[in-house]
Formats: C-alpha cells, sequence, structure tokens
C-alpha cells in the first residue's frame, strides 16, 4: 500500500515547513508507524514485516519521490533492522518489538569502548545519526580498547537507550534538512555485553535472505533508491514549472519552451533506462541469493557499480535542467530548489560517489 494521494499532497505542502523545523511532523511518523515502514527488515516473530529487497527498495523511491527527508528517514530507519540476527533475541524483542520501533545510529567506529566485568565502558560522539529525536533504540560502533596496542583493533557494536545519550543538534546540511542527523555522545557509559554485537557473528536465530545478502550493495542499493525517487520528483516539479511558463517560453526569441521541454525529456529518458538497468542487477542479485548461490565477489562489485551509476545519472537529470529554470529556481522556498538541494546531499554520500 502506497501513499495516498491527499497523503502525498499534504506532506508537500509542508516540505518548507518540515525544512524549518528540522523535522517531520507527528502525524508522518504515524503514517510511517501505521504501515511499518520502519519494519520492513525486522523478523515476523517481532511483529515486523520482512521484505524482500527489491520490494524494499520500490517504498524507498516511492517515500523519497514524495519527499526526499521523508524517504530518506524510512530508508536509514528501517535499515536498523538488519542487526536484528546479531542480538540475542530477548535484546531483539526489546529493541524491535514496539510498532514505533526505530533505529538511529552510526557505523563509522569513533567510539572507544573498555571490557569491564559485565559489559564495556563505553566513550564517543557519532555524527549523522538520522532520525535522532524520534528514535526508541541507538547502535554505535567503537574501537575494543584491548590494552595492546600492536594488536588488530577490534570494532563492537553498542545498544543505547535515548535516556542514555546526548543528542548534540549539528545537522546543517544544506539538504535532507527535516531528518535530524545531528550527533549523539556518550561518555563512559556502562554497557552489558547483551547489548553489543558483532555484525560478523549473527545469531542465527532469526533466518531470511536479506540477512545474508552483502551489508554493502545492500546499503548502496537503498540509497541508489532515494537517489531514484528524490531524481523523479525533480523531474515532475520541472515539467511543471515548463508548463506554468508555456506562453512566456513560447514567445521567447528562441522559443524557450521547446528547448526546455526538449532538455527534460532527454533526463526523463536517460533516468528511465538507468532506473531499468539498477531495478534489473538488484532483482538478478536477488534471485541468485535467495536461490542460495552466495554472491561473489564480481556479482556484488556489479551491483556496487549499477548503484553508482544511477546515482550519478539521477544527479545528472537535475545538474542539467536546473540552470533552465528560470531565476525562482535559485531561491531556497521554492520546490524545485529544495528537491535540487535533497538530492545533492543524497548523491553527496560516499556510497553514491564512485572513486575512480
Amino acid at each position: 500500500m502506497t501513499f495516498t494521494a491527499e497523503e502525498i499532497e499534504e506532506i508537500r505542502s509542508q516540505a518548507l515547513e518540515m525544512e524549518t523545523k528540522g523535522k517531520l511532523p507527528q502525524q508522518f511518523l504515524n503514517w510511517i508507524y501505521e504501515r511499518g515502514l520502519f519494519k520492513l527488515f525486522v523478523p515476523r516473530q517481532l511483529d515486523g514485516h520482512m521484505t524482500p529487497l527489491p520490494e524494499a527498495l520500490k517504498w524507498f523511491e516511492h517515500a523519497s519521490w514524495i519527499n526526499g527527508s521523508f524517504g530518506w528517514l524510512i530508508t536509514i530507519g528501517s535499515g536498523g533492522g538488519f542487526f536484528a540476527p546479531f542480538v540475542a533475541p530477548s535484546v531483539a524483542r526489546a529493541v524491535f518489538a514496539s510498532p514505533q520501533a526505530v533505529v538511529a545510529g552510526s557505523g563509522h567506529p569513533s567510539g572507544t569502548a573498555k571490557q569491564v566485568k559485565g559489559g564495556y565502558t563505553v566513550s564517543g560522539r557519532w555524527k549523522f545519526c538520522s532520525g535522532s529525536t524520534h528514535a526508541t533504540v541507538f547502535t554505535a560502533n567503537c574501537i575494543v580498547d584491548t590494552g595492546d596496542s600492536s594488536a588488530t583493533p577490534q570494532i563492537r557494536s553498542f545498544i543505547f537507550w535515548p535516556d542514555q545519550i546526548e543528542i548534540i543538534k549539528d545537522w546543517k546540511a544544506f539538504g535532507l534538512k527535516a531528518t535530524e542527523s545531528h550527533s549523539i555522545a556518550v561518555n563512559e557509559l556502562f554497557v552489558p555485553k547483551e547489548m553489543t554485537f558483532d555484525i560478523s557473528q549473527p545469531a542465527d536465530v532469526y533466518a531470511d535472505p536479506v540477512y545474508t545478502y552483502p551489508f554493502l550493495p545492500f546499503a548502496e542499493a537503498s540509497f541508489a533508491a532515494v537517489s531514484i525517487g528524490v531524481s523523479r520528483h525533480f523531474l515532475d516539479e520541472a515539467r511543471l514549472i515548463l508548463e506554468r511558463n508555456k506562453e512566456a517560453w513560447e514567445s521567447s526569441t528562441v522559443n524557450r519552451y521547446a528547448a526546455v521541454r526538449g532538455k527534460i525529456d532527454k533526463m526523463d529518458a536517460l533516468l528511465a533506462r538507468s532506473v531499468k538497468q539498477f531495478y534489473e542487477v538488484i532483482e538478478e542479485s536477488w534471485a541468485r541469493h535467495v536461490n542460495g548461490q552466495p554472491l561473489s565477489e564480481e556479482e556484488s562489485m556489479r551491483v556496487s557499480r549499477q548503484c553508482k551509476q544511477t546515482g550519478s545519472a539521477a544527479l545528472s537529470c537535475a545538474d542539467s535542467i536546473f540552470p533552465y529554470m528560470g531565476i525562482h529556481a535559485v531561491m531556497e522556498d521554492t520546490a524545485l530548489n529544495q528537491i535540487f538541494r535533497d538530492l545533492h546531499t543524497v548523491c553527496h554520500h560516499s556510497l553514491l560517489v564512485a572513486f575512480e
């Protein structure tokens, strides 16, 4: 079930206000809870939906087409379900069973942990924790201090409750402003051993193909789906501006209307081709995976390359058209400008950048 036309209109009508306030209204979060979109990858035993990856990507695209911040929060929030099989069942139930359960956190190991009796003492600060103020639980990675400086660093993941962390409201990006992607911090916090996990060692309690699909392609595909949705929204908005200015642009010396329409049509076709390739590659890799054929490194790299190519195509569409949209497009309080900034912020993520 997608969002209704009325809900879409309401979300978009409040897009600029969401930017100003830096967060989603509670009603929009309720719509997400009602559909279980933060629990797309949570086991059914924990009242989750255990959604196949290709289907979940369609949700991410749809939500991001509605609004960039809205789609990003659904994508990041649902991704937390990936951690369910790595913790003890009792912890998983405490973390994921609530209808409002949503995880925020960071994968960067910017904290330190010292092993003590019964657990660890943790200190650190982690940036870019999207959904920080409505999250019901946080995860963060730390380097474990073993006292042996010559040993290979050990990275472990830690689970925090909201009342254990400090939120530092430092998300000042020029796009995705309503994602509350703030930093969190803890200082000398004791974390029981059962509230920690190793992402490389699943407990094998919850069996589903999504949990054994390679994590990096999983994340890259999720972000690429967001870029597709935001880029589609940009093209839709560009067409609205085109038709609104049809009479004036047709009467200009160079028939600006026809020229801009041609550019939009060209970018629309480019995006459609890339999106088709994206879903073909994802669905092919997913089919192999669910049939018990582990993805080779080469196949994983194929998924990764396609995600980056699709993210690049999504961004190219906006960059190619934006200069032709008139002076009003540079104003931050216009829908096109907001979508443009959201798309650039999504595609700035290192997982969508080809360092070649």
